[in-house]
């Protein structure tokens, strides 16, 4: 990897391996498992008259599964493979009112106002500049319409410090294991994002997933040594070694670790 590369092209980079992976529902099952806990979430939101747009939609998961519940999606990704994949499996089962449009979330390719329903997924932690992204999901969002943020966020001090304050970066092992992850961010701190980009914050749903460890670093194809790397600081932190940040756990013989998630509904001004 160049010293000089654009974080931008890390993510291109890192998702161009990962498609695959995201098209075969053996592998992917961490991304659909909590994808009809979404849409339950957006319920409220969607509509037949709605014109939606998917912010670094990768392959288009919340898309296609709201397509029918629409009138028409724009799935919009800075990864061609990773759109690719998602009309291959849109065209696969007939979904017709979809667009997929290579783009980037800093700086949407859409004038001012042209959507009501404008959602994102799994992207805040991956983006350099979450401020920006929120901007534009606001900025292209027209005045009432929904704004749906879905992400994987950092728990809180209640959640990873010790009693003797000891704490850890979360952050340092998501990067071992996917050198394109940016920043975990609090809900709270996504929450002002979107009140200073002129949304008003209306619902949160907050929750943990636990999560087995071996296939979270399979589906990224992590390298073997560094794998071992992070499976040694897990476990050297249950025997009461240095915390991680993630929060590591054995259930029935296995080494698992866990995600903190937020979806956060928003209506734009």
């Amino acid at each position: 990897m160049s010293p000089v590369e654009k974080h931008g092209d890390k993510i291109v980079r890192e998702f161009t391996r990962q498609a695959e992976g995201f098209a075969d529902p053996r592998r992917n099952s961490a991304f659909t498992a909590q994808l009809g806990r979404l849409v339950r979430f957006m319920e409220p939101e969607l509509d037949l008259d709605d014109v939606v747009l998917e912010v670094a939609a990768g392959t288009a998961l919340v898309s296609r599964a709201i397509a029918a519940r629409v009138r028409h999606v724009t799935a919009l990704d800075l990864t061609p493979a990773m759109l690719a994949e998602g009309k291959r499996a849109a065209d696969a089962s007939g979904v017709t009112n979809m667009t997929f449009t290579r783009g980037d979330a800093n700086g949407l390719p859409y004038l001012d106002r042209s959507f009501t329903l404008v959602l994102t997924r799994f992207s805040m932690h991956q983006v350099d500049d979450p401020e920006a992204v929120v901007r534009e999901m606001v900025r292209v969002a027209r005045p009432g319409a929904a704004i749906v943020v879905a992400d994987i966020v950092r728990p809180g001090p209640a959640e990873t410090v010790r009693p003797d304050g000891a704490t850890g970066d979360p952050d340092r092992i998501e990067r071992l294991r996917d050198p394109s992850h940016a920043t975990l961010r609090t809900e709270a701190e996504i929450a002002a994002m979107l009140t200073a980009a002129g949304a008003e914050v209306r619902r949160v749903e907050r929750f943990d997933v636990v999560r087995p460890l071996d296939p979270w670093l399979a589906f990224t194809r992590t390298p073997d040594e560094t794998s071992a790397a992070i499976r040694k600081e897990l476990e050297a932190e249950l025997a009461g070694g240095a915390p991680t940040g993630m929060r590591p756990a054995f259930m029935d013989g296995n080494l698992h670790f866990t995600h903190a998630h937020a979806f956060i509904q928003a209506i734009a001004g």
